[in-house]
């Protein structure tokens, strides 16, 4: 039996091949409006409002460690359901190899499925010791590496997409430290308004003492390349019950409610995963 290929109906390669009968005539709608008379007066009174004087220095400088030069990347790979056991095999069999390996400047910070959230889906998170640097040594080296490559295809056929993103960690909270377990972790991704990145770390440096008791703070980041005005926070909690203890702990701590109150107008959409670390995370 010949493979099922993915096909794709007339109207859906209509509206793949150009811009659709309707939109010219939106565009100039827009265009007219812009331009009409009414608005005329105040599009001229736009070239003269006030300027707003530039930082002198990008959020990324403002707000990640200086310390370190650390660069992390995080890894979505959303895997075909029947090749869940198998893709997990793999990953364990090989990316190991490159953590232990002195000559790549990378080590795996954790790895994960995620329990509840977006199914048959593994996080990664690695960490480039020497920024940028860092990374275009180890892709350089992967591009040689035959098992690494082997790897890729292999797990090119189990994987449905993939998606990954540049990170730096924000200076006022822990560098992730490998952890005995069990515990769970819970991923939570807030997506920012353009914009807002100093106001929430400004609040968070602030509030992340609130969440500290119970060692539950495992690490904060934020995007630099990918997806910009993105934050993940990682906490670790022994299990669901202890992590409704612990944040319902936090209420009760003064000050935490305005961290809350101030942060929640500068989101405009968050997630939470609850996710399983592999057997090869140093997350356990």
């Amino acid at each position: 039996m010949a493979p099922r290929l993915c096909s794709i109906s007339a109207a859906a390669r209509r509206l793949l091949g150009g811009p659709g009968p309707g939109a010219g005539k939106v565009a100039a709608v827009v265009a007219a409006r812009f331009y009409s008379k009414d608005n005329e007066g105040s599009w001229f009174r736009s070239l003269f409002v006030h300027k707003v004087d530039p930082r002198k220095d990008a959020h990324s400088t403002l707000l990640s460690k200086k310390e370190t030069s650390n660069l992390y990347k995080i890894q979505f790979h959303n895997v075909k359901p029947e090749c869940l056991d198998a893709y997990n095999s793999l990953t364990e069999a090989v990316l190991p190899k490159l953590h232990l390996d002195e000559d790549y400047p990378c080590s795996l910070v954790g790895n994960w499925n995620t329990w509840y959230g977006e199914q048959d889906q593994a996080v990664h998170l690695w960490r480039f010791s020497g920024g940028y640097p860092a990374l275009m040594d180890c892709m350089n080296k992967l591009k040689n590496n035959k098992e690494y490559l082997e790897f890729r295809k292999e797990r090119s056929q189990m994987l449905l997409s993939r998606r990954n993103q540049l990170l730096l960690e924000f200076s006022f909270w822990n560098e992730p430290q490998p952890r005995t377990g069990p515990n769970i972790y819970e991923l939570r991704t807030y997506k920012l308004k353009p914009g807002t990145m100093i106001e929430w770390g400004n609040n968070w440096a602030r509030a992340i003492k609130y969440r500290q008791e119970n060692q539950e703070a495992v690490g904060g980041f934020f995007s630099q390349i990918g997806e910009l005005y993105v934050v993940h926070h990682l906490w670790a909690y022994k299990d669901l019950q202890s992590r409704e203890e612990t944040r319902n702990a936090a209420w009760r701590k003064r000050g935490w409610d305005e961290n809350v109150y101030y942060t929640v107008p500068l989101v405009r959409h968050m997630e939470s995963r609850i996710m399983i670390p592999l057997k090869i995370s140093p997350l356990q």
